[in-house]
């Protein structure tokens, strides 16, 4: 990757034209929108929507489907990586979806969503530890290729360790992505007073701000814990600073997602001058001078 930056799944990734445009941009890489078996429309609208410090969203996996997915990896030139998300509605879904991108043999990297918060009816499975491990043993054994994961937030450090022994256990499962929004919250117009989406009774996963202390609280931990799996950072970026401060966590990588939304993909440009103007600033050249050299006040 040329530069450490891309999008989040979910933000500019559902069509080919949107995919074109982050290949097309400073971004480093680009991930495809979390894809089912058939094409979904998702929650009903609205569904999104920004606040002075982040937003709220549940979208409800909108989607073409896997094969519109694999068709654009197909095409796909791959001057820059390509990841491929995917998020089946079951465990057998997702089996049947990775069967199929092994069966193409292209030199894309899946994530496999174990975190969307935003389905009625449906828990979010990495908060399941034994349904993440059967998980991941047949993931690993129909995809027997580099793969990654995104997570959900996770707030306690026994969960930490307990989440990070477990990946630790599959060779194949190369990095994971942290984190996913935090699920269900709630934000309320207060002239109106009414919640400020539709679905779920106003109930969606907050990006942006709000979330900027977990997902670097996730970045730091997971980052220390797996020493041998790339730490994919997301949450709260919008300008050169929290970038630096998620690969000054241990991030490998980092995505973008609101600040992407509201900005479009000349936020990429943008916030990667900016890194490299603080970078210069603080007489580093090179990420590897930083990444994961986060100093404590600890006695």
């Amino acid at each position: 990757m040329a530069s450490p930056l891309y999008n989040a799944s979910g933000v500019m990734c559902r069509t080919r034209e949107e995919l074109d445009a982050v290949a097309g941009s400073a971004a480093g890489a680009l991930i495809t929108k979390s894809c089912t078996l058939l094409p979904r429309e998702g929650n009903p609208e609205p569904r999104y929507r920004a606040t002075p410090l982040g937003s709220i969203n549940s979208m409800g996996l909108p989607n073409e489907g896997y094969q519109y997915y694999f068709d654009y990896a197909r095409q796909f030139d791959y001057r820059k990586p390509l990841f491929v998300s995917i998020s089946g509605m079951s465990l057998d879904d997702n089996l049947q979806m990775l069967t199929a991108l092994r069966a193409l043999n292209l030199p894309c990297l899946p994530e496999v969503n174990l975190s969307c918060p935003n389905l009625p009816g449906k828990p979010q499975l990495a908060y399941d530890f034994a349904a993440t491990a059967e998980a991941l043993e047949q993931i690993s054994q129909v995809y027997p290729h580099p793969f990654g994961v995104k997570l959900p937030p996770y707030f306690d450090p026994v969960h930490f360790a307990q989440m990070a022994a477990l990946l630790n256990r599959f060779d194949g499962l190369r990095f994971v992505t942290c984190i996913n929004s935090v699920g269900n919250g709630l934000l309320v117009d207060l002239e109106s007073e009414s919640t400020l989406i539709r679905p779920k009774g106003g109930l969606g996963g907050l990006g942006g701000d709000y979330v900027l202390p977990t997902a670097l609280a996730n970045v730091r931990e997971f980052s220390r814990l797996m020493p041998e799996k790339h730490v994919i950072g997301c949450g709260g970026i919008k300008s050169g600073a929290e970038a630096f401060m998620h690969l000054l966590c241990g991030a490998t990588a980092v995505q973008i997602g609101t600040c992407l939304h509201e900005e479009g993909v000349a936020a990429f440009a943008r916030i990667e001058s900016e890194l490299i103007e603080l970078m210069q600033r603080k007489g580093y050249q090179c990420l590897a001078d930083f990444r994961g050299k986060l100093k404590t006040l600890d006695c």
